[in-house]
């Protein structure tokens, strides 16, 4: 008798964690764990909900948040869409701006996104000049010449720009931030931790695809 007891003590308790849970996950509060933009800025994502990373390969908090970045892309539905925005906060940050819009161009972001990241903030290198990081690129088979040229050409440039431009929209102060379809910005204060912004940003861009029936 007492053993069945306990085995239905353990299961309310149990019921009453995953409830709690639940609970938790649908308390996110506007203006304190996310933040609306204002007016919000039309979605580049081609009908899909839009999520936006905001980084800098020159920010710790940005590396450190890259394995959850990869954690969201992975959980994100089929509707919406993932993709980043780099940050030109000091002048020392355009460079790492061109050269993410440069492997972009090139379509050699994949093999260069993470690369960078350790790059700097695991292995320390020197990676202070567009050229050095033409140099680093060159072990990936990224051809050095190619890379600079992009690197100084009108789409990279245009780019550059239009991400300045976003990131005022937004109303972007610190780097790694979240924006959902151009409509709400999250950040690891805001959300209380990197693990917390994957699980807002995933609330908010469900909360996106029933406003939009999708």
């Amino acid at each position: 008798m007492l053993k069945r007891l306990l085995i239905l003590l353990a299961s309310l308790l149990a019921v009453t964690a995953c409830q709690a849970a639940d609970g938790g996950a649908t308390e996110w509060k506007a203006g304190t764990h996310y933040f609306p933009i204002d007016p919000p800025q039309a979605p580049a994502a081609g009908g899909k909900i839009e999520v936006v990373e905001v980084f800098s390969y020159a920010c710790p908090h940005c590396a450190h948040f890259q394995p959850f970045a990869d954690e969201l892309k992975a959980k994100l539905p089929k509707q919406a869409q993932f993709t980043y925005l780099p940050a030109i906060f000091h002048d020392s940050w355009e460079l790492f701006a061109r050269a993410y819009y440069t492997a972009e161009a090139m379509g050699v972001l994949d093999k260069a996104h993470q690369a960078l990241f350790d790059a700097l903030h695991r292995d320390r290198k020197p990676l202070g000049r567009l050229e050095d990081i033409a140099q680093f690129l060159a072990g990936l088979g990224v051809d050095p010449k190619a890379f600079l040229s992009t690197a100084q050409s009108f789409v990279v440039n245009a780019k550059l720009q239009r991400s300045q431009d976003l990131l005022r929209a937004y109303g972007i102060d610190g780097t790694p931030s979240i924006v959902i379809n151009g409509k709400y910005r999250v950040t690891a204060a805001s959300a209380g931790g990197l693990a917390q912004m994957v699980d807002l940003s995933l609330w908010l861009v469900k909360r996106e695809l029933a406003a939009s029936g999708k």
